[in-house]
C-alpha cells in the first residue's frame, strides 16, 4: 500500500516509478479521489457544525414561542443530515483506498529495466550446468520407479496434482525437515504452525487480495461486500482461504500491533502445503510436478527496522543458497528486472536451479524485500522514541520442496534409473541411493523399513 501523503508530494516522481512498472500515470486518479475524501470530510464537518447551530437556534426560538422559526430550523437541521450523509467520507476513503490496494510497490533505484524474465541480471553462478545426454526427466525416472504416479492423482483431484509413494514421499519429506533444521539450529529462524486456512484481512495485509483472488482457493462464503475502511473484500461467515504459501501467515504474525522495535530482524519459518489455483497457466508446465496446485514448501520472513532490511535480504538469500549448495545442486542467483518482479515486491533475488532432465534452469525460490509496502496494509509498525515506524517485511522460499525434489532427482539420477541421495539427507533416507523399479531401500540403523 501507497502513502498518499507522498504521492501529494511528488506525484510526478510516483508516475515515473509506475511507468518502470509498464504502467499508466497513476497520481491523478488517486489524487482525484484523495480530494474527494477530503472534501467529504470538510462537507460532513461543515454540516456538523451547522447542525449544532441550529439545535442551539431553535432551543432559543421554542423559548421565544416562535413556533414557525423552530419548524423552519428543524427542516434546515434535516436538509444538514442529508449533505452530511451524502457526502459520506467514509466511503470516499473506501475508494482512495481500493485504488491504492491494486498498484504496486515501488521499484528500488537499482532493480534493472526489462519488460520480461530476459532481461534479469545474472548475478552469480554455482556449478557448471551439465549436458547429460541420457538424462531423464523427473516424472519420467519417477514413473519407471513406480513412486510417482499422476495418474491416480487426477483421478483422484483433478489435474496437476501427483501421488508420491514410498523412497520418493519419503526423500520429500526428507528434503522438508532438512530445510526445516537447516533454517532453525543454523539459521536462526523461529519455527511456525501456522493455520493453513485464513480469512480476506489476512490476505489483503500480503496483497493477495484483491490483486491476485483468481489464484486463491476459497473454501466457503460468497463476496457480501466491501470493509468500508480498508477496502478488504467482505465474505459470509465461514468463507476462508487456503493459504497460497506461508507468508501469509507469518507476516501477518505483527499484522494490526504495535510491536516493540526489533534490535534483531524478527524471524519466522515453516513447513506447510502452499495452494494455488493456477489461474491463467494452462498448458505451461502439464507434465510432471513443477506446476501443482498443491505442494510443499519451507518459507522464511523477517520483520525488521527499515535500515536493516537490505542487509538481511542479503542474509535471507544465502540462507537459501545454502541449502541447494548442500543438495548438490548448480544453481544461480538472478536479480529480477523491473517487469518481472511481483506486485509486492521493490527487489527480489531468485535463485534457479539447473536440471539436467529439462536441459534448463528453473526457478526453485524466491527472496524479496517489500519494504513499509506490507507493514502499511497490515497496520503494523513499531514505536521509536515518540515516533511510530513502519517495518520493513522480506520473504523467500527456503526453498520449494517439490522442485527440490525434481533437482535431487535430475542432478542425481543414474544411468540405470536409479537416483543417488544427498549425504544431508541420508539420516532421513536410510540409504545412500533410490533404486531401480522393485527394488527397496535398506533401512537405515535402528529405523525400521518405512519407518
Amino acid at each position: 500500500m501507497h502513502d498518499i501523503r507522498a504521492i501529494r508530494a511528488d506525484p510526478a516522481a510516483f508516475d515515473a516509478a509506475m511507468a518502470r512498472r509498464g504502467l499508466a500515470p497513476q497520481s491523478a486518479v488517486v489524487i482525484a479521489l484523495d480530494d474527494a475524501r477530503r472534501e467529504a470530510i470538510r462537507t460532513t464537518e461543515a454540516a456538523q457544525s451547522r447542525r449544532n447551530e441550529l439545535s442551539r437556534e431553535i432551543g432559543a426560538a421554542m423559548k421565544r414561542g416562535e413556533h414557525g422559526e423552530a419548524a423552519r430550523l428543524k427542516e434546515e437541521v434535516a436538509a444538514a443530515a442529508i449533505a452530511a450523509a451524502s457526502a459520506d467520507p467514509t466511503a470516499r476513503a473506501w475508494e482512495l483506498e481500493d485504488e491504492l490496494s491494486r498498484l504496486p510497490n515501488l521499484l528500488d533505484q537499482d532493480v534493472p529495466e526489462g519488460a520480461d524474465e530476459t532481461s534479469n541480471r545474472i548475478l552469480k553462478t554455482i556449478g557448471e550446468p551439465r549436458e547429460i545426454e541420457w538424462a531423464k526427466q523427473h516424472f519420467e525416472l519417477g514413473e519407471a520407479l513406480g513412486l510417482m504416479d499422476f495418474a491416480t492423482a487426477t483421478r483422484l483431484s483433478g489435474s496437476r496434482f501427483v501421488v508420491l509413494k514410498g523412497q520418493l514421499a519419503r526423500l520429500e519429506r526428507a528434503l522438508g525437515q532438512f530445510m526445516l533444521g537447516l533454517h532453525t539450529d543454523t539459521h536462526g529462524y523461529t519455527e511456525v504452525n501456522p493455520p493453513l486456512l485464513v480469512n480476506a484481512a489476512t490476505l489483503f495485509g500480503t496483497n493477495q487480495l484483491p490483486k491476485f483472488e483468481e489464484d486463491l482457493f476459497r473454501t466457503a462464503g460468497e463476496q457480501v461486500g466491501t470493509q468500508e475502511e480498508t477496502g478488504t473484500p467482505l465474505y459470509r461467515p465461514g468463507a476462508h482461504f487456503l493459504i497460497p504459501t506461508a507468508e501469509v501467515p507469518l507476516t501477518n504474525l505483527v499484522a494490526d500491533q504495535v510491536i516493540p522495535e526489533p534490535l534483531e530482524p524478527l524471524r519466522f519459518t515453516a513447513l506447510t502445503p502452499c495452494f494455488r489455483s493456477e489461474a491463467g497457466s494452462a498448458g505451461r508446465d502439464t507434465r510432471g510436478m513443477l506446476r501443482q496446485h498443491q505442494f510443499s514448501k519451507v518459507e522464511m520472513v523477517s520483520i525488521t527496522r527499515p535500515e536493516d532490511s537490505d542487509a538481511e535480504h542479503e542474509r535471507m538469500t544465502r540462507c537459501a543458497e545454502a541449502v541447494l549448495t548442500a543438495l548438490g545442486l548448480t544453481w544461480r542467483r538472478m536479480f529480477l528486472c523491473a517487469g518481472d518482479t511481483g506486485f509486492g515486491a521493490a527487489r527480489t533475488y531468485d535463485l534457479e536451479v539447473w536440471l539436467p532432465g529439462q536441459k534448463a534452469w528453473r526457478e526453485i525460490s524466491s527472496c524479496s524485500n517489500c519494504r513499509d509496502f506490507q507493514a502499511r496494509r497490515m497496520k503494523s509498525r513499531f514505536k521509536r522514541g515518540k515516533e511510530m515506524v513502519l517495518p520493513h517485511t522480506l520473504n523467500g522460499s527456503g526453498v520449494a520442496v517439490g522442485r527440490a525434489l525434481i533437482a535431487v532427482m535430475e542432478t542425481h539420477q543414474q544411468p540405470d534409473g536409479s537416483i543417488l541421495v544427498p549425504e544431508v539427507l541420508r539420516p532421513w533416507m536410510g540409504t545412500d541411493v533410490i533404486g531401480v523399479r522393485g527394488l527397496s531401500a535398506p533401512a537405515g540403523p535402528g529405523q525400521s523399513p518405512g519407518s
